[in-house]
């Protein structure tokens, strides 16, 4: 038309195009990062018991080895977080991913104690750094509206069914089927995480307005719906903002009891089922893989229930208050309902219900961290997940200490055996997840820490 200016029709050119999909590459990216963390991770099972064959650790020395990487996955998180803030994800998820990748085949190098601590001091360190970017790249790489359904497939189907194929992979294939001994079997894992992390630095780019592959039209659609950006120049988030927001207090002391309640998976399972329920190993090991396939399905629902929430309710704060207490209600209530099962395959279902609610709330915390962290969405989950690792050391010793207490001697065909009690420490449990819930009552993720007002 006559008169019209070039940049106008340029820009009416641009609003036609199709959005690019660079978008989903990153959630390639990132789902695997979450999905080789807990692959990673869970090799201990393999790990660990040879370590106690071959070297005749003590299970107090082995367990030891096991508390050490928990203190340097727990400490490790907030200055992953500020670095990951400061830095961008990018060459920062590249570098620990190889790192713990590296560290995992040199397990298999050295018999000394003080050897392997210093290994596994260096590989939980090396991981804690993992969740907190990831948390960045669904903040700036995913629009607001299907944020929380794409934080739920990456942190908890992705990272749950890692740690549930980490003993197929490494157990059934490359040590059974195979035949190859775990020093082997962990370098292959190992090597295969060093490509990944070759693969990560090459097509992941910390912003899609620093990617020469999003169009316009990816980037618009990417940013719909978001807040205008603060106009904080701090590339670090002040710590007083922390202190000073009731809600981010309460949030942590959340994260701190629902992490602790969930250690039950980690610590307990092997022994209840095998001990208490008298399973077969082969049979134990299907069952305490259920709670963890709970969980990763329960991610994934939980975060398209949130973002339906907050599409119907039109109120982020209140769709994320109600997703996290529904979700830690139904898990204190069916942990009563398993609890009362007689038969022990019953009470491995109502264990993968209880997992499936416990973990459908995951979205909301990773939700509500960028909710709430804005631009120091990083720093803020670091934050998070650092109550949460140090509520999985904690706990562990009180349950110890109540499971101890209901434990007796009993003679079982003519012999001495110590009979365990789990029901008071499942009750326990199911009291943390009720105090978890309430506590979603008190959270406004509205509450932003980014500008230190109401978040839209």
């Amino acid at each position: 038309m006559a008169g019209e200016h070039p940049d106008d029709a340029d820009s009416q050119l641009g609003s036609c195009e199709r959005p690019t999909r660079v978008r989903w590459l990153v959630f390639v990216l990132a789902s695997g990062a979450s999905w080789m963390l807990y692959l990673h991770r869970y090799s201990w099972n393999f790990i660990r018991p040879a370590l106690v064959e071959e070297y005749e650790f003590s299970n107090a020395q082995v367990d030891g080895l096991f508390t050490v990487f928990n203190a340097s996955y727990a400490f490790g998180q907030i200055p992953g977080g500020i670095i990951c803030d400061f830095f961008g994800a990018h060459l920062f998820l590249g570098i620990i991913i190889s790192l713990w990748s590296v560290l995992l085949p040199c397990f298999g190098l050295t018999g000394n104690f003080y050897g392997l601590a210093g290994l596994r001091l260096g590989f939980g360190a090396a991981q804690a750094g993992c969740y907190p970017s990831l948390t960045k790249v669904t903040k700036v790489w995913f629009p607001l509206r299907t944020r929380t359904i794409v934080q739920g497939l990456i942190a908890s189907f992705f990272g749950r069914s890692g740690g549930a194929m980490s003993s197929i992979i490494m157990g059934t294939l490359l040590m059974g089927i195979c035949g190859l001994d775990w020093r082997l079997a962990v370098t292959i894992m190992g090597a295969a995480g060093v490509l990944f992390a070759a693969a990560f630095v090459w097509l992941f780019r910390n912003d899609p307005r620093e990617d020469s592959r999003v169009n316009q039209a990816e980037l618009d659609l990417i940013r719909e719906g978001e807040a205008e950006s603060s106009t904080d120049t701090s590339r670090v988030l002040p710590f007083g903002r922390v202190i000073r927001s009731p809600s981010m207090m309460i949030f942590i002391f959340q994260q701190f009891i629902n992490a602790g309640a969930d250690s039950i998976y980690v610590y307990v399972m092997g022994s209840y089922f095998m001990e208490a329920r008298e399973f077969d190993v082969g049979t134990a090991g299907l069952l305490i893989s259920l709670p963890l396939w709970g969980g990763a399905l329960g991610g994934v629902m939980g975060g398209f229930v949130n973002d339906g929430l907050i599409h119907f309710t039109r109120s982020r704060r209140w769709a994320r208050t109600s997703a996290g207490f529904v979700g830690k209600l139904v898990a204190c209530v069916m942990m009563f309902v398993a609890i009362q099962q007689v038969s022990g395959i019953a009470a491995a279902l109502c264990l993968f219900v209880v997992k499936f609610f416990s973990d459908w709330t995951q979205p909301t915390v990773w939700g509500t961290c960028t909710d709430m962290g804005g631009r120091y969405s990083a720093t803020v989950f670091s934050i998070i997940n650092t109550s949460g690792s140090v509520g999985m050391i904690a706990t562990p010793l009180l349950l110890g200490i109540i499971l101890d207490m209901y434990t007796t001697k009993e003679i079982v065909d003519g012999e001495e055996q110590l009979i365990t009690d789990y029901a008071p420490m499942f009750a326990i449990v199911a009291a943390m997840y009720l105090l978890s819930a309430c506590c979603w009552l008190f959270i406004d993720c509205t509450r932003s820490l980014d500008r230190d007002v109401r978040a839209n």
